[in-house]
């Protein structure tokens, strides 16, 4: 299958399309500015409430006037560049496949190295958030603004998140493995030549400093031995660091000790600068860095919390390639075993994360509507990922029932190749959604090949169903079809027989904003709907049960700028608690209570309302390989940007001990 990698055929139509794009733009402009003038967020009217000389409404009463005699005199324009603009989307293609030609660009990324299926296996990182990048007149209702200026915070802390190196801490004590969820402390490396082992006190604290040389990521025959010796690094594992901790019987170390560790935390220096000024970011209170705010790891303190495993050992872990070249922040993950005993029966990590996973290797965003933020946030997280594809879905009337205003606001990034992509809206869409395209986005991924040649492949669906509540029998039917699409793209793009096959499936993956929960007396027909038989929840019990560990991931717009809440550290560790989830999450609407959530705590259902989904299955793949989720988290990197809480999960792809 050929990928677009432009969205016209030929250069022709794309000079037409944006001569015509241009003589749109300034009444499209002009009326979201007019609109946005009078939808104030909770923000702006703390801001008019504080300042006694904010002369908003006079600044309203001022520029009123002059949008709209430039709105008037631009839609003539407008209506020209339209008529040339809507019979020219019949021949725009659905999707823009970008792929990162200098690889310098790319700098906060790790090589990859092929996977060639050896060893006992692979993980595989998924993340998915919805970013709510609309135009910044619609945004406006959702509580957030500036959509400009967030698309590329955005991509920047999603991208710093997830190029921090993968820090496996082994805890060498017999008697100590309890380490609660807030008792962690900074780590500080050896100094250069020295290979002594690093001791480190754990203690209540918000951030951990680790100097590394790439954190070990294939720097040399030395690492890869002790990742060898070890056991515990799966192939294929990239800018994976690994500490060990010398505790003695109770755990604590020495004052001289602790002093020690503080001085040295205190001479290590400044953190790496950001890539990007921060003249756009500070614009808009979403972005402003405050004390012990690492969302974009650019503080002097980054949070505690990220997707790095924490793994009980008996080995000795050579330290020898820990040296002073850069500086990281990193925080530790609990084991589950340890953080949280009455979840023992779990068999995997799963954690609420200030970071975006380390090494995170796909990326599925829903509600990247507006086509500059688009390419804002393209140009973040190509420092990260090879591989996007963005500008999904279709305008106009093209191939869908109802006129088409925007695109389906999906965008895909990736660190491995695209091999197929497949676009399909949905044409059921009802009221405002039915202005927008939304659909299913498909795609099929190579991440190695065996010795034998066999390409190893993977299958990634990401979708954006109805959100009207009510549209219970729309978000089904979108379901069914989703089944349907999802079934017919795996039959159109895989080249191999029972008999010869020429591809070996991995994985496959389907996330994204579904718009309803697990919880809710309303959605009840999508709780029950056939496609949980044929893809396993990590978050779910079973039809209306959540796992007790699962939260939600919509929060209250009118808190999003709260102190409490407005910065990664702080909404982490609101969430953690049960009456902070009450405080700042959506809960599960009930036909019992009213819908004001306020005066009812007492009967909230559940942990709140979980509506964007990370899915697997394991139908489909090779029969000699075996898929488990090895992490799963809810991140809070983005607080102060978006609504949403953005997931991800880790699979793990075991192999055996012989080569397939």
């Amino acid at each position: 299958m050929v990928l677009y990698t432009s969205p016209f055929p030929n250069s022709f139509l794309s000079v037409l399309h944006s001569f015509s794009w241009g003589l749109i733009f300034p009444c499209y402009w002009l009326a979201d500015r007019l609109v946005g003038s009078f939808v104030p967020t909770t923000y702006e009217k703390r801001q008019r409430a504080d300042d006694p000389c904010y002369f908003h409404a006079l600044c309203i009463i001022i520029t009123t006037p002059i949008y709209l005699a430039l709105l008037v005199a631009s839609l003539p324009f407008a209506l020209i560049g339209f008529l040339l603009w809507s019979p020219l989307q019949s021949a725009r293609r659905p999707y823009i496949y970008s792929r990162l030609k200098d690889k310098n660009h790319a700098n906060g990324a790790t090589l990859l190295t092929e996977w060639k299926a050896a060893g006992s296996g692979k993980s595989f990182c998924f993340g998915s958030a919805n970013v709510c990048l609309l135009p910044d007149s619609l945004a406006r209702f959702n509580n957030v603004f500036n959509t400009q200026a967030r698309a590329k915070e955005i991509g920047r802390r999603i991208r710093n998140g997830a190029s921090r190196p993968q820090i496996k801490i082994y805890i060498d004590s017999p008697t100590n493995t309890s380490i609660s969820a807030a008792s962690f402390s900074s780590l500080v490396s050896p100094q250069a030549g020295d290979n002594r082992t690093v001791n480190a006190g754990i203690k209540r604290t918000t951030s951990m400093e680790y100097k590394g040389d790439n954190c070990g990521s294939n720097n040399g025959e030395e690492n890869r031995e002790d990742k060898g010796g070890s056991g515990e690094p799966h192939e294929g594992e990239e800018n994976t660091c690994i500490v060990r901790i010398n505790g003695e019987e109770n755990g604590h170390m020495s004052d001289t000790e602790t002093d020690t560790v503080n001085g040295q935390a205190r001479a290590s220096g400044p953190a790496e600068p950001s890539l990007e000024g921060d003249a756009d970011i500070s614009k808009t209170p979403n972005h402003k860095q405050k004390e012990g705010d690492s969302g974009s790891l650019d503080s002097c303190s980054a949070s505690r919390e990220s997707l790095v495993k924490v793994r009980v050992g008996d080995g000795t872990v050579d330290q020898s390639t820990v040296n002073n070249k850069l500086l990281y922040k990193a925080s530790i993950m609990k084991k589950t075993s340890v953080r949280k005993k009455k979840h023992t029966d779990e068999t995997f990590d799963h954690e609420i994360s200030a970071f975006f996973p380390a090494n995170l290797d796909f990326l599925c965003l829903q509600e990247v509507f507006d086509k500059r933020a688009a390419e804002k946030l393209k140009e973040q997280l190509h420092h990260y990922f090879e591989y996007i594809v963005y500008d999904v879905g279709v305008y106009s009337c093209h191939s869908c029932c109802s006129f088409k205003f925007v695109n389906s606001g999906l965008l895909f990034a990736s660190r491995y190749p695209v091999m197929d992509a497949a676009y399909h809206c949905y044409p059921n869409g009802r009221g405002m959604d039915s202005l927008a395209s939304k659909g299913a986005l498909f795609l099929k991924v190579q991440v190695g090949s065996t010795p034998q040649d066999q390409r190893i492949v993977g299958y990634i669906s990401c979708t954006h169903l109805q959100a009207i509540a009510g549209d219970t029998t729309v978000r089904c039917e979108q379901l069914d079809m989703l089944q349907d699409w999802l079934s017919e793209f795996r039959k159109s793009t895989s080249s191999s027989s029972t008999a010869n096959p020429e591809e070996l499936v991995a994985f496959d993956v389907l996330c994204g904003d579904l718009n309803f929960d697990n919880c809710s007396s309303e959605d009840k027909l999508e709780q029950q709907h056939s496609l949980f038989t044929h893809y396993k929840d990590p978050c779910r019990v079973g039809p209306g049960e959540d796992k007790p560990w699962a939260i939600g991931t919509l929060l209250d717009p009118e808190g999003l700028y709260d102190e409490e809440v407005c910065t990664p550290d702080n909404l982490q560790k609101v969430l953690e608690s049960e009456e902070g989830r009450k405080g700042y999450l959506v809960y599960p609407t009930s036909k019992n209570h009213s819908s004001s959530q306020k005066g009812r705590k007492a009967s909230l259902k559940g942990n709140g309302r979980r509506i964007d989904y990370m899915l697997y299955t394991e139908e489909g793949l090779y029969l000699e390989w075996k898929v488990e989720v090895e992490e799963f988290s809810f991140i809070t990197q983005l607080a102060g940007l978006t609504d949403h809480l953005p997931v991800a999960m880790r699979l793990m792809v075991s192999t055996g001990e012989d080569d397939p």
